[in-house]
């Protein structure tokens, strides 16, 4: 379970006060991949990385009785002088996993071949998104916080992104944020709804896709 508790968060860009969240309050079940919906700039990366840790709230506080996953896909924890197997063997020993297990995972997944004994600071930004993918997926949590990244590469890695995340989905929770509805109807059963007056959860997806379409003023998903 994931409880967000009256939360707020305010940013100020060139002086002027941008309200995000104000007062949110939402309680996720646990084991269920939930889609996180709503316009652009309404605030769903923003929402992650606080559900992560990432970024603190300006008020209120989540809650979680499981362990939960930074942004899959975010690399911005990577030292750039390090190789990939480097980073990839300091995540380990800082989540307790073994190293050996997860660098051989992680090399194989990401498929970049010999860049992974090469300094990050030298990878492309598709090397730097597979490698962070690969080491997140290559930890078990039971919540995953996913972001867009499915969309990273080509298309026979997009394929195995999604056949790995659908895996870990059969152990483990989720909230995703896509522009996808596909990508969504396949991996989540259940869906929230960001709006100015806070968030609505949908048990099924389909009913949050709907509220979403409806919000942009676009209708009802297509069956």
């Amino acid at each position: 379970m994931i409880e967000i508790r009256n939360l707020s968060k305010e940013f100020y860009l060139a002086g002027v006060r941008r309200v995000l969240f104000r007062g949110l309050n939402l309680r996720l079940p646990s084991g269920v991949p939930v889609a996180l919906l709503g316009r652009n700039g309404s605030g769903k990366t923003t929402l992650l990385r606080i559900v992560s840790g990432i970024m603190d709230p300006s008020r209120g506080e989540v809650v979680s009785d499981g362990t939960v996953s930074w942004p899959v896909g975010f690399a911005g924890s990577f030292h750039p002088e390090l190789t990939g197997s480097q980073n990839t063997r300091f995540v380990a020993r800082i989540y307790g996993v073994d190293s050996d297990e997860l660098s051989d995972f992680v090399q194989s997944f990401a498929g970049i071949g010999r860049h992974f004994h090469l300094p990050f600071r030298s990878y492309s930004a598709g090397m730097r998104s597979r490698l962070a993918f690969g080491v997140s997926m290559g930890i078990p949590f039971d919540t995953y916080l996913v972001d867009e990244v499915t969309s990273v590469g080509d298309g026979a890695f997009r394929e195995k992104s999604a056949e790995v995340f659908a895996a870990r989905m059969r152990n483990a929770g989720a909230i995703v944020v896509s522009h996808s509805m596909p990508l969504l109807k396949r991996f989540c059963t259940a869906g929230v709804v960001l709006t100015g007056d806070g968030a609505t959860y949908h048990p099924a997806i389909s009913d949050a896709i709907d509220h979403h379409n409806a919000v942009l003023g676009l209708g009802a998903a297509p069956a």
